[in-house]
């Protein structure tokens, strides 16, 4: 096993969903008060530097966020403050840069987070701003927003493996079961079964509305320490001890195959030889299942089953919170919500309360290393972080 190169000591998690009349500034504020709540011996005029992940200043039509964001958690002028876009694996980067922040030795301490304020707009104008995170050029002026990629994903995977609809399908059943023990999920309460998935309206064949991810409002944030300083401010401590990042073509029509994310399979090697683990070493992972073809991806990229497999070890029950690699029991993006700047923290931090035991109902006993993959766009930018329990 790697050594630790940062430490998270605390997370915070604003609710995700329809957020009416709070803006992007107030959810990040919301999340940070609930990171600070549970570490009182730690003092905000500790942390050094804030990475924010925020894909679009168009949702609010504000751009220049960092400074907002440092002024509502009441941190001063010295705290040094970058926003990260990299679409929605935004916030994913973002850890990716605390962690190296912390690495360096430059800062004792980071405040890392993620944001994201859309369900103010109307639908198509939230799908417009999205497209912008895939190849204006090629793709969005032939009309091909994310569904309509995502389906050809899944039209590609049907074809050459013989995934199903129903497999799909059982994606979305099982990440809204996990979202209905989570009361911070978007779709907290809502009960779904494999009928109701496949009898939705389709948005881009074969996927249809609960295939898709959600439009959300909501904002992470953790705590990033050196390791030899984090037990003097918590007794629950994960560490980072692996992370990688990848890229391939913006557009589709440029990637090798349709089937696989050539981005996640190079972060989650990166990650993987840093970590000094494999794939088979993963108790419990955080996926990026902003479509339920994409969960079944990610199953293969990133070296849970063979290519091909992804539907059968859904289908098979392994991926549940009782299988032998529980995926997304937070909910995932498709149940627990997609405020898409805010992902790959929110992911982070669901790992972080499930290595120290704080999931509460979802809670999947006896895990000891965690893995989160977060995705930019259709693949263009992938993000891989390992965690094990302090």
């Amino acid at each position: 096993m790697g050594k630790p190169l940062a430490s998270i000591i605390s997370v915070g998690i604003s609710k995700f969903g329809k957020r009416v009349g709070l803006s992007a500034r107030e959810l990040f504020q919301e999340a940070f008060m609930e990171c600070m709540d549970s570490i009182p011996k730690f003092s905000p005029d500790m942390i050094g530097a804030l990475f924010v992940g925020q894909m679009s200043g168009m949702f609010e039509h504000q751009e220049h966020n960092a400074p907002i964001y440092l002024e509502w958690c009441g941190l001063d002028g010295g705290v040094d403050g970058v926003r990260v876009e990299a679409a929605c694996a935004s916030s994913g980067v973002a850890l990716k840069l605390g962690v190296m922040a912390i690495a360096s030795g430059l800062y004792d301490f980071v405040l890392v987070g993620g944001v994201e304020k859309m369900t103010h707009l109307d639908t198509v104008t939230v799908t417009d701003i999205l497209a912008t995170a895939s190849d204006s050029f090629l793709e969005q002026v032939n009309g091909l927003t994310f569904p309509a990629l995502y389906a050809l994903m899944a039209t590609a995977h049907m074809n050459r493996y013989g995934t199903t609809v129903e497999q799909m399908g059982l994606v979305a059943v099982k990440n809204h079961s996990n979202a209905n023990l989570n009361p911070k999920a978007h779709m907290y309460g809502v009960e779904v079964d494999l009928d109701r998935v496949l009898s939705s309206r389709v948005i881009a064949w074969p996927l249809k509305l609960y295939d898709c991810s959600l439009i959300s409002d909501g904002a992470a944030c953790l705590i990033l320490a050196k390791p030899d300083l984090a037990y003097k401010y918590s007794d629950d401590v994960v560490h980072v001890v692996g992370f990688g990042q990848g890229h391939d073509s913006i557009g589709l029509y440029a990637r090798d195959s349709l089937t696989s994310l050539r981005a996640t399979r190079i972060a989650a090697k990166k990650a993987y030889d840093m970590a000094g683990v494999k794939p088979s070493d993963i108790d419990i992972a955080e996926v990026h299942d902003c479509f339920t073809i994409a969960e079944i991806i990610a199953y293969e990229d990133l070296g849970f089953c063979n290519p091909g497999e992804g539907g059968k070890l859904v289908e098979r029950g392994e991926t549940f919170r009782d299988g032998s690699i529980p995926v997304n029991t937070s909910g995932g993006l498709k149940a627990k919500g997609h405020p898409v700047g805010a992902t790959g923290v929110a992911q982070a931090c669901e790992i972080y309360l499930q290595l120290t035991g704080k999931a509460g109902a979802r809670q999947v006993q006896d895990v000891k290393v965690g893995l989160t993959h977060n995705v930019g766009g259709s693949g263009a930018t992938a993000v891989v972080h390992i965690y094990v329990r302090g």
